[in-house]
């Protein structure tokens, strides 16, 4: 199973107008509270990331 004390931040922040980072494709609330969510949370969360990236990776120009 994932350590999912860790962040999943990869030290490329950058956030756009709706909120999310295009280095670690959490949300901003996301990001500031990672450090009291639960487990369980921040799995839900972890489960959700590769989805996002591949929908904001679509909508990018070009792709």
């Amino acid at each position: 199973m994932q350590d999912t004390s860790l962040s999943p931040c990869i030290g490329r922040c950058r956030l756009e107008t709706d909120d999310i980072c295009r280095g670690c494709f959490r949300h901003i609330s996301e990001i500031r509270g990672w450090g009291l969510m639960a487990p369980a949370e921040r799995r839900k969360i972890l489960a959700l990331l590769p989805e996002r990236q591949r929908c904001l990776s679509d909508a990018r120009p070009g792709h």
